[in-house]
């Protein structure tokens, strides 16, 4: 069994984040900052990857085919490539148990270790023109590291503000890939239970913790032309092109009372999938032995609630998200808690 059964308590409301309830109060300035930068006019077009690192990469990859329907591209023996669907991919790369720090589970909700963990996310953008793009990174105060494969894939690593590893890309890699053919090979480990028939079909958010969310909400908005959708006072969720949506998290220099954050990388991942049905989820999970634990982040009942998912956990320990979003409904969460002055 990879987890409790039993769904307990819904998430609290302030999972979804810490102003939620006392927005506009000094601890939750919403000012804007400065920007880090001049805006490259660049647009994020493709999710080439997710870098993950795991403890054991065959079973994580053996999970997400029966769970979530992905598909496996290679294995080489250390790491895994698989397609979401046709429009991302995950990589799924073999390291020591030893290399993760002691953990009690993501959040504390007694997940047991995690080892588990994303080390790096790759965006295809445009325009591409290599000479340029890396003009551009170096003229921002960044360092690229070139990563071509000397087949057409061309792309550049940088660090963000937090050290997180960012990788810039043209379209010719898995991208490019996923485009050509169907990912067809056949998994080294048995499927940990029977397939659910589910389809992954939209990157609903990446839940990432940083430092300084304003100025990563910067960072991020000016080089790779993402969009935000609110300031929360702790947060700031953004679109990412037609990719999917982040929420951008941590700590805010203009509320010197607010607590301090240190940069945690994204500690969970929500997959929108269909076909959904809100109890069948949840049965579904649960006849495989996996948590079904409830958010609608606005603490409402999950059947009435504008937003529905639910947390459960992978093999290695890593917090993963389910819910109902699709691209077409993409604003459901941001609609759902975006907040409101506290007079109104």
């Amino acid at each position: 069994m990879f987890g409790a059964a039993a769904v307990g308590a819904p998430l609290s409301a302030l999972a979804q984040g810490r102003c939620m309830r006392t927005f506009g109060t000094p601890a939750c300035n919403t000012s804007p900052i400065a920007a880090v930068f001049s805006p490259t006019g660049w647009k994020t077009v493709s999710l080439d990857h997710l870098a993950i690192d795991v403890a054991d990469y065959q079973k994580e990859a053996a999970f997400y085919v029966a769970l979530m329907g992905w598909r496996l591209r290679s294995d080489d023996g250390n790491h895994a490539v698989l397609d979401i669907g046709d429009w991302g991919s995950v990589i799924f790369r073999q390291v020591a148990a030893s290399t993760f720090e002691a953990s009690g589970g993501g959040g504390g909700r007694g997940r047991g270790p995690v080892h588990t963990k994303v080390k790096s996310f790759c965006f295809g953008i445009d325009p591409w023109n290599t000479k340029t793009v890396e003009a551009e990174l170096k003229t921002r105060g960044l360092t690229p590291v070139a990563e071509h494969d000397g087949k057409g894939f061309e792309s550049f690593r940088v660090k963000d503000l937090d050290g997180f590893d960012l990788q810039i890309s043209n379209l010719n890699g898995l991208t490019k890939a996923r485009r050509a053919a169907p990912a067809v090979a056949k998994l080294s480990a048995p499927l940990p239970f029977e397939p659910t028939g589910w389809k992954t079909v939209w990157l609903d958010h990446l839940s990432y913790g940083v430092s300084n969310y304003k100025a990563s909400t910067s960072f991020y908005t000016n080089l790779l032309g993402w969009k935000e959708t609110y300031d929360e006072g702790s947060q700031n969720e953004c679109l990412m092109g037609d990719v999917g949506d982040i929420i951008i998290r941590g700590g805010n220099p203009l509320a010197p009372d607010a607590p301090v954050r240190e940069a945690r990388g994204i500690d969970h991942i929500s997959f929108g999938i269909q076909p959904w049905d809100t109890d069948g989820v949840k049965e579904q999970l649960e006849k495989r032995g996996l948590r079904a634990q409830i958010d609608t982040s606005t603490g409402d009942e999950i059947h009435v609630a504008a937003f529905k998912s639910y947390h459960t956990v992978t093999p290695n320990g890593y917090n993963l998200q389910i819910s109902y979003v699709t691209k077409e409904n993409r604003l459901a969460l941001p609609n759902a808690v975006r907040p409101k002055p506290t007079n109104q």
